[in-house]
């Protein structure tokens, strides 16, 4: 047979296109040419392919082969598709069965011994070939479980060549090698010794790290250094519930895709980012040249975006933050496509109140100039903090205040994420008949609206500060979520005046 086809995935984002592969034996002079719009990566291909075969006992044979990757006008990227590539041609060889290859999605990376190199992206790309329909996908041995981890799958780890001809009914022996697994990258994580009970005093802090993570609203916390605002930020992942089933796929499909390891089993606890602030936007939004890569603000989907010491980041940085703030989707444009990915991220940034940090504290030596210190704080862009739900003027304690607290006082986080849990569960309730889950979601329109419209004597706070210019239509609506949120937490059915001066109180309590 002189024609094979087997099929790979091509990842644009986390959306995975399936490309088919055929590899033909054309008459000439012996030749490799590959079409379907490769990059210089998977040019190469050639080259490991043949070296490949070679070290592993079944060479291809040498004749002219055409290899076309289909959709052709399909953008393809990275050494993935190099075992795909190699059993198309051995099959157009009469080396491997040509019907056994066709039935099998294939992906995984050529080493010139034949060993099976493990890729990155591997959990998206399996997600996308079975929404696609196939069933069985062959993988390299390093990245199998990775694979396991979406049902209805069945996967075939290799960790050769040799052994994956072996498998399509190769009459070879089989060779036991080393398998080549991924090197280990440890991501940014929050100890699970952290607790609420640490945080000393700041009671207006610990209630709107409660209100963030039981409506999903976005934190600037401003106080001078020691103030405690690192360690709050901190433990607002140990108060957000368990991942969903789908939000935990989703998040390990990021960290395949960013080259992070994945464990055997899914990870159900929220996401922790905190990139220093010398970040470039690319890192913290996500690009890169030929493959698109998933930035830090990506990574922090379902869980938690800390930027400390935000005003000494690039301004175009946090400016990009703007588009994912209001969406919840991160797009990427290219000039011959666009990736998107998910940005439902909690953001919590902080800040010293002026260069030095000093400015505001008791017996403060704070020497900046006024001009510098509203050039300071001024990096953060208005239209940005107006993306902020709760903008709270962080202290530090006093020694008093550590000699007259009593440890056992303190909400700690088990009980902190029960109470998050329990409001989460009535803003659900009330929301059921709507495409949101969570107050932060609802859009301002709908709160104004004739469902949900609270009287007159309740927004009356906001309604005057709207007036003299306090804050913006879109600050209006997001005190009104915060309004809903600490009503939730407070088990009652409708804000109350209280809960809407309360609101107003943390989302203005930096200004004050």
């Amino acid at each position: 047979m002189t024609l094979a086809r087997t099929h790979a995935v091509a990842l644009l984002g986390l959306q995975g296109a399936i490309v088919e592969i055929e590899a033909d034996i054309g008459s000439g002079l012996p030749k490799f040419i590959m079409i379907g719009l490769p990059d210089a990566a998977l040019k190469q291909a050639e080259h490991r392919v043949h070296a490949a075969a070679v070290n592993s006992g079944c060479e291809i044979p040498t004749k002219k082969y055409t290899v076309n990757l289909s959709p052709a006008a399909l953008p393809k990227f990275g050494s993935g598709f190099d075992l795909g590539i190699a059993v198309a041609c051995l099959a157009a060889g009469g080396i491997l069965s040509a019907d056994s290859i066709e039935r099998v999605v294939h992906l995984g990376e050529l080493g010139l011994d034949g060993r099976l190199r493990p890729i990155v992206g591997i959990l998206p790309a399996v997600l996308a070939l079975s929404r696609a329909g196939y069933d069985t996908v062959m993988v390299p041995t390093g990245n199998a479980d990775e694979a396991a981890l979406v049902p209805g799958v069945k996967v075939v780890g290799v960790a050769s060549l040799r052994d994956a001809a072996i498998w399509h009914g190769a009459d070879l022996e089989p060779e036991i090698v080393e398998p080549v697994h991924l090197a280990s990258v440890h991501a940014e994580t929050v100890a699970e010794s952290t607790d609420l009970a640490d945080v000393i005093g700041n009671e207006d802090a610990v209630e709107a790290m409660l209100a963030a993570a039981a409506g999903g609203h976005h934190v600037f916390l401003l106080g001078p250094p020691g103030a405690g605002k690192t360690m709050l930020a901190a433990r607002l992942p140990g108060l957000l519930p368990d991942l969903s089933p789908e939000a935990a796929i989703e998040v390990s499909s990021i960290r395949s895709l960013a080259g992070l390891p994945v464990a055997g089993t899914l990870n159900i606890r929220p996401p922790f980012e905190n990139p220093h602030h010398t970040a470039s936007a690319v890192s913290l939004i996500g690009g890169g040249s030929g493959i698109i890569r998933p930035g830090a603000a990506a990574r922090a989907s379902h869980g938690v975006l800390f930027l400390d010491e935000a005003p000494e980041f690039n301004v175009n940085a946090l400016d990009a933050l703007r588009q994912p703030l209001e969406s919840g989707v991160i797009s990427i444009h290219r000039a011959n496509a666009v990736a998107h990915f998910p940005g439902a991220f909690q953001l919590v940034m902080a800040a010293n109140p002026c260069p030095c940090g000093q400015w505001g504290a008791k017996d403060s030596s704070c020497t900046c100039a006024p001009f510098a210190r509203r050039r300071y704080l001024a990096r953060v862009s208005g239209p940005l903090l107006d993306r902020i739900d709760i903008q709270l003027r962080v202290h530090r304690i006093t020694s008093t205040q550590l000699r007259l607290d009593e440890t056992g006082s303190r909400m700690n986080t088990a009980s902190a994420r029960k109470r998050v849990a329990d409001a989460r569960s009535v803003a659900r309730e009330r929301l059921t008949s709507t495409p949101w889950s969570l107050n932060s979601q609802v859009p301002g329109a709908w709160l104004r609206g004739p469902k949900v419209r609270l009287p007159v004597a309740t927004t009356a706070s906001i309604d005057r500060a709207l007036e003299r210019g306090g804050i913006t239509m879109r600050g209006y609506d997001r005190v009104l979520r915060l309004g809903w949120t600490l009503a939730d937490l407070d088990g009652v059915t409708t804000p109350t005046a209280d809960h809407i001066g309360r609101a107003l109180y943390l989302r203005k309590a930096m200004t004050t």
